[in-house]
């Protein structure tokens, strides 16, 4: 029984040699790394600026001073989030360039032509998605900043403090769903890519 790629199933491109990988798999093979590494010294400086609000708070330091740290903790906090959401899909994104590069090599190899899997919408959105997840969450983070820096010095309320504390909470819940929804579709792509190369390597054996 020959097995065949389903073109309904899967668009793909034809070349006479490996592709290589596309860009946003190059920049997650570089990027995913640091991104790791910032979110350990994001939560690491979350960790620290707790210990001092706590500090602060025992020696009955004033409402602003409390007020503002909390701010700034929650802003460490989410930075560490971001950044380990961001390792996460960037390393999703390296996973598929090897899938990629590695699969059109070995079609090349063989002496077969190489067919590639176009980029799936699952792919596109899990790209769109963690961009405007991240852009959300990093905005929030300065917000939380600002916010702090004018808690602390006075020229804002502590009422107004807490209500931006509030508004900015919900920003940081909807960007966190965003991005586990935009990791869920990057591991989908996965899946799609395997079952892809699954039938390509039986097609390949077949034929030679």
């Amino acid at each position: 029984m020959t097995t065949t790629i389903d073109t309904n199933t899967f668009t793909t491109e034809t070349t006479p040699k490996s592709p290589g990988r596309v860009l946003p798999q190059k920049i997650g093979g570089k990027l995913w790394a640091p991104m790791l590494a910032m979110a350990v010294m994001g939560f690491t400086a979350a960790a620290t600026l707790a210990v001092i609000r706590a500090v602060e708070i025992n020696g009955a330091a004033d409402a602003a001073t409390v007020a503002a740290y909390g701010h700034w903790t929650t802003a460490a906090m989410f930075t560490g989030f971001a950044a380990a959401f961001g390792a996460i899909s960037f390393a999703i994104a390296r996973i598929l360039g090897e899938f990629r590069e590695g699969g059109g090599n070995v079609q090349e190899i063989s002496g077969s032509e190489v067919r590639t899997l176009k980029m799936p919408t699952t792919a596109r959105a899990f790209l769109g998605l963690m961009m405007i997840a991240m852009m959300a969450l990093v905005g929030a983070v300065v917000a939380h900043i600002v916010v702090g820096a004018q808690t602390s010095s006075g020229s804002l309320a502590l009422v107004d403090s807490e209500q931006w504390a509030v508004w900015l909470e919900t920003i940081r819940r909807f960007s966190v769903s965003l991005f586990l929804f935009a990791i869920l579709l990057g591991l989908a792509t996965i899946v799609q890519v395997l079952r892809f190369q699954s039938i390509r390597i039986r097609e390949i054996a077949h034929i030679n």
